[in-house]
């Protein structure tokens, strides 16, 4: 995870997305020492491994089917805002929430639909960036709906989003185990709620579809699970005990994100695995906040999320 964080950050610098001082800052907290981020970035300058682990671009497999079409996604208006829902829209509730961790206190963004009822609960796991208005906003398109969603701040060990000053850094540091300790809590926030039924998905984007895997590899509670363009785990064998239905996107122009996906297939074979490559969608196509996105992609590819938990939740 810090080799793939550490590669974002030289692609952000590379799409101006980053000053040179911001790259070396955040590689530094990745890498754990200036040498070390020194030494990454001659690597990359080298090899050109800072746009990508490979050239590989895989192709399409569908193992099993859904309908894109057969939920329409919630709008509303503005540049950029096909998907999105505002923070005031009538038909949800949304607010910060804190709740008990196991290194202390979580926050998190928490929202549901206001006509209540039992539904399933559905974790959002944020991009390397940490909680921004723009996981917020995702966690409302899941209540939109029609479910329980808690984006969760996997930076709380470092004093949240908010305050962290290396954001990136404080994902990738500690072990895996940690963040999934934390995504557990996050799902025991959910079972708390008098309107949970029982029934868990997630869905992460980046780093945090990265962290989807990791969490579907190791909570077999976990039913349904969708990761935006999320680096494969290492080792990859780990997937073969998740016990989660998984869809999974790609940007087909992810070269670097996309050579892991071999391995996730045949970790995953048995499986209820289903994935998409979108063609001239690129890395955080679903981003709208950011120079990446893709709305034909995102549109396409939230269509079929919903789909995916209207099944499997």
């Amino acid at each position: 995870m810090q080799q793939y964080a550490a590669s974002e950050m030289v692609e952000y610098a590379a799409e101006g997305r980053l000053t040179r001082r911001e790259l070396l800052v955040r590689l530094v907290g990745i890498c754990g020492s200036a040498t070390a981020a020194a030494a990454f970035l001659a690597a990359c300058s080298s090899d050109g491994s800072s746009k990508s682990a490979s050239s590989t671009t895989a192709s399409t497999t569908k193992v099993r089917t859904t309908d894109p079409t057969s939920i329409t996604p919630p709008t509303t208006t503005g540049p950029n805002a096909t998907l999105s829902v505002a923070a005031d829209d009538p038909a949800i509730s949304a607010k910060e929430v804190e709740f008990p961790g196991p290194a202390g206190t979580m926050f998190g963004y928490y929202a549901e639909p206001v006509n209540g009822g039992s539904t399933a609960g559905v974790i959002v796991i944020h991009e390397i960036f940490g909680l921004t208005d723009h996981i917020r906003d995702v966690a409302r398109r899941v209540a939109k709906a029609g479910y329980l969603a808690l984006a969760p701040d996997l930076a709380s060990r470092a004093g949240g989003s908010k305050t962290a000053t290396n954001i990136p850094g404080a994902l990738t540091g500690g072990s895996v185990d940690d963040r999934v300790a934390d995504l557990q809590a996050s799902a025991a926030y959910l079972e708390a709620q008098p309107d949970y039924n029982g029934k868990l998905g997630a869905v992460g984007f980046c780093f945090g579809g990265g962290m989807t895997l990791s969490f579907a590899a190791a909570e077999p509670k976990l039913q349904a699970a969708v990761p935006y363009y999320g680096p494969t785990p290492d080792p990859a064998s780990v997937m073969s005990a998740t016990k989660a239905a998984i869809l999974a996107h790609y940007g087909a122009d992810d070269a670097r994100v996309d050579a892991g996906i071999p391995a996730l297939e045949a970790a995953l074979a048995g499986k209820t695995f289903e994935k998409h490559l979108y063609a001239g969608a690129g890395h955080a196509f679903n981003n709208d906040t950011g120079p990446a996105y893709n709305e034909a992609a995102a549109v396409e590819a939230w269509g079929r999320t919903l789909a995916w938990f209207k099944r499997y939740l």
